[in-house]
């Protein structure tokens, strides 16, 4: 550092060493102001995007509802894709462009990664469905040592739903806790829903379930029952055929599946993020 005679600092030194040293100094409520006024700016755009995109979102909304007015919308939030809107209705996913004129279903895939994000997305939204149902209306078979939870919507009069209780103790020793949800493919007031009120207003339901899959006789019973929300529900799902398995993440299995096969889907599931 120069400095004269009297060993002081050089005024251009001495207001260099203010200028670092100093918090009040001009530089340092210019950087300040700055650093505000970027933050500002940051926050504005951001909320201006988010009130674009909430303004897309009521737009969909509201075309759909004046062109589909029987369409129940859940939900509308943006895609993965620029421009494209994912509409939610019930648990199955549309697609619309911003503006709601075009709407179109498929799966949306990522090239890059090669991930289904319409799957996954589907996958947590039975998932949120099934928790909303409860256990509490379900038929559980409980596995000693659980490894893994499948939901399975079930017929009772279907040859492969009673091929795969047949083998109950099977799945329960491979560790899999089995979750029924009655899915009478013949409807409703058809022998197979009334077999599955049957079923649920027994005092023992999994042994009556039991029986019921062996075709023996049960008593005809009726009670508060959840049949007609599980119907709903395959409907949701958009349920084809018995029996379908669902899994922890919400992925379908259509079908039967012997115990070890589905020991194996499902460890493979889990290695998939």
């Amino acid at each position: 550092m120069a400095a004269y005679p009297d060993g002081k600092a050089s005024a251009f030194e001495q207001t260099r060493v203010n200028t670092v040293r100093l918090p009040h100094h001009p530089t340092f409520l210019y950087e300040s102001t700055m650093n505000k006024l970027l933050k500002i700016t940051a926050l504005s755009v951001m909320a201006l995007t988010l009130a674009s995109a909430h303004a897309d979102e009521n737009a969909i909304k509201q075309t759909l509802a004046k062109s589909m007015p029987d369409v129940r919308v859940d939900a509308v939030r943006p895609s993965e894709a620029k421009g494209i809107y994912e509409v939610q209705v019930g648990s199955n996913i549309l697609y619309a462009t911003e503006d709601g004129k075009y709407v179109f279903q498929g799966r949306m895939i990522d090239v890059e990664s090669h991930s289904d994000l319409t799957e996954r997305k589907l996958g947590a939204i039975r998932l949120a469905a099934l928790d909303k149902l409860g256990e509490a209306k379900m038929i559980i078979f409980k596995a000693k040592i659980p490894k893994y939870t499948v939901t399975i919507f079930t017929d009772i009069d279907c040859g492969y739903c009673r091929k795969l209780h047949s083998e109950i103790d099977t799945y329960l020793a491979q560790g899999i806790t089995i979750r029924y949800v009655f899915f009478p493919r013949a409807g409703k007031g058809s022998e197979s829903y009334n077999k599955a009120i049957s079923v649920w207003c027994a005092k023992d339901r999994n042994a009556a379930l039991t029986a019921a899959k062996k075709d023996q006789n049960l008593d005809n019973k009726t009670c508060d029952n959840p049949v007609d929300e599980h119907l709903q529900l395959a409907a949701d799902f958009d349920v084809k055929g018995t029996p379908m398995i669902v899994t922890e993440k919400g992925n379908i299995y259509p079908g039967y599946l012997p115990a070890k096969e589905l020991v194996e889907a499902l460890e493979a599931e889990k290695k998939v993020h």
